[in-house]
């Protein structure tokens, strides 16, 4: 597969919610990744707004995701990127995703205004 972006949670909770921005991520959603930490994250998210685990996983599969294993290189770069975003409050889920889009070199799609220029680097991308 040749992937066009890393998409963050919010990018995908925007497509599954109907949130504002989400025509714009669903252009992106054959062509794009989610590391398995944003995966988890979804997962989280739907449960906590009623789903159940068999649901949530029947929504994500409906959209088809593909999903990034986060493997030790992806471990340690996501703990290295806390230095230069801890100050912007960037989450362990954010940095995965951040750690994945400059592995690929592709940008992170997000809907968070704070990435922009947290990471000198790796481009960042808002939806909305």
């Amino acid at each position: 597969m040749v992937a066009n972006a890393v998409l963050d949670s919010s990018a995908v909770l925007a497509v599954l919610n109907d949130e504002p921005g989400a025509r714009t991520v669903e252009s992106l959603l054959s062509d794009a990744l989610i590391s398995t930490v944003n995966y988890a994250e979804i997962v989280a998210k739907l449960v906590e707004q009623g789903s159940s685990a068999l649901e949530a996983m029947a929504l994500l599969q409906s959209i088809a995701l593909v999903a990034a294993d986060f493997d030790v290189g992806q471990a340690w770069r996501t703990g290295a990127l806390r230095a230069a975003t801890k100050r912007r409050g960037l989450s362990l889920g954010d940095r995965a995703c951040l750690a994945l889009a400059e592995r690929e070199g592709l940008p992170a799609v997000t809907g968070d205004r704070k990435w922009l220029g947290a990471v000198p680097g790796i481009e960042v991308r808002l939806f909305r």
